[in-house]
């Protein structure tokens, strides 16, 4: 069996190609088709390396679409980014500190209250009566004060009294022993009898002993005076006592209106009225919980703290929350809290922020994006995150030289923030760089700018590269 092969071509046959079909003479058989095989898979190589080759030629040469964005200079943020959970800035379980029946609420669950409204009422008959009978006793005790301040004041006339008795016997008892020393000069001389001399100094004697108990019975008016006066200041600290009852009943009696300790948001109402309420019972009536301001915590890794430090000794870190699937502006705040240690099991540090909360966009127990602004970097060239790719040999971008053609960057990268990302060397400010269409390109390709989906021509991109990611770090 004979096989021939006929080999049809534009260029010249080189003298290989020439000696195949005699060399399928000097094949067996058996082994022809894999001769044939094989011959046919190189085949196919060569074609498919020669279409490659053709297709990144006709690249170089044909205009690849592409997206470009300028590298910008500009100020950015120094930032940490977590997942924080919103707590209430302070909660309040209010209890009862009375018995009795409830017989009002004044609110609605779930409603703001202010501080000082008033949210129950208990019945207060039984301490309102507490409280006239306290009244009762202390106007009891005055009564007994004037008592014995009365009692002093005759006590004191009963020590005057003695003392003029005393000065009125003194005088008879001087008198009366000037007459016996007298008589006693006539006994001698013999003028008198002893019987009369003796009569007036028995006399004498008489008037000193009514002096001495004159001086007894001052002593005993002056310790009447002093009982009086003790039994005035025993009054005096009845009344003491009385109007502390008072105070304490008035005080049980304020117990029977709850008014709002705090201004907040009151939770689900534990007891309705009607109900009997127990004095400090273990569950609250309600609990109150205080969102204008309202704290933010989250964590950062301990290797953070150094950086944290360093920046908050210059002063507040702005604290920036953005609740999921709101689409407003980033609420802002500052950090207020750092925990004094670290948790040893996750090796995170806890952080509070305050928030001031004016429009309630932060519900406690809500999970919210955390962003803590530490620093700005300034006169940072960014770029977006999308014009940066990575191949073998690191990060690099496409740069659109004046004539159209691209050149592959290498660049080194810093923070990303947002969608823009800074580059710490490779690029200047100006520069265009590719952002989409990177695919289709080589270096030395040459490129046709196209605008991006949603702007309109070159100053839709601009918009894009420079001053809308501009307007998103600032904001």
């Amino acid at each position: 069996m004979r096989c021939f092969i006929s080999i049809k071509t534009k260029t010249p046959v080189s003298p290989v190609t020439q000696m195949i079909p005699r060399l399928f003479g000097l094949i067996p058989r058996g082994r022809l088709w894999l001769v044939i095989l094989g011959l046919t898979y190189l085949c196919s190589a060569c074609n498919a390396s020669e279409a490659q080759s053709s297709s990144k030629q006709a690249g170089k040469k044909r205009a690849v679409p592409v997206v470009v964005a300028t590298a910008t200079q500009k100020t950015i943020p120094i930032q940490l980014s977590a997942t924080g959970t919103v707590e209430p800035y302070s909660t309040v379980s209010v209890k009862s500190q009375v018995g009795g029946q409830l017989t009002g609420v004044y609110f609605q669950q779930g409603q703001n209250v202010k501080k000082g409204d008033l949210l129950f009422k208990i019945d207060s008959r039984s301490l309102e009566a507490a409280l006239m009978q306290a009244n009762a006793a202390k106007a009891k005790d005055l009564a007994q004060v004037k008592q014995a301040q009365a009692n002093v004041t005759k006590a004191i006339a009963q020590v005057n009294q003695a003392k003029a008795n005393v000065a009125k016997d003194v005088a008879q008892a001087t008198n009366a022993d000037v007459q016996a020393k007298r008589y006693n000069s006539l006994l001698k001389e013999g003028a008198i009898s002893k019987e009369q001399a003796d009569q007036f100094q028995t006399t004498a004697d008489a008037q000193r002993a009514t002096v001495n108990a004159d001086r007894n019975g001052v002593a005993d008016a002056q310790a009447a005076v002093a009982a009086a006066q003790a039994d005035v200041q025993n009054a005096q600290a009845a009344v003491v006592a009385d109007e502390a009852a008072i105070a304490n009943a008035k005080i049980q009696l304020s117990y029977s209106s709850i008014y709002s300790p705090i201004t907040g948001r009151t939770g689900s109402l534990k007891l309705n009225q009607g109900n009997l309420v127990e004095a400090n019972a273990t569950d609250p009536l309600i609990t109150i919980s205080q969102i204008r301001p309202i704290y933010v915590t989250f964590s950062i890794p301990q290797r953070l703290l150094p950086d944290l430090k360093k920046y908050s000794a210059n002063g507040k870190l702005e604290v920036s929350a953005i609740p999921p699937k709101d689409t407003g502006r980033p609420i802002r705040g500052e950090l207020t809290f750092v925990d004094s240690g670290l948790n040893t099991q996750t090796g995170t540090i806890q952080l509070k922020a305050t928030f001031s909360n004016t429009d309630e966009r932060l519900v406690p127990g809500q999970f919210v994006n955390v962003v803590l602004k530490l620093t700005e970097e300034r006169n940072v060239i960014t770029v977006p995150s999308q014009a940066v790719q990575t191949g073998q040999q690191g990060q690099f971008v496409f740069v659109v030289k004046p004539d159209k053609t691209v050149e592959m960057r290498p660049i080194t990268v810093g923070d990303t923030i947002g969608n823009q990302t800074a580059i710490k060397q490779g690029l200047q400010s100006g520069e265009q760089i590719v952002t989409d269409g990177q695919f289709n390109l080589v270096p030395g390709a040459t490129v046709q700018v196209k605008p991006e989906v949603g702007s309109t021509g070159a100053g839709g991109q601009k918009g894009r590269g420079e001053g809308g990611q501009g307007e998103n770090n600032n904001s």
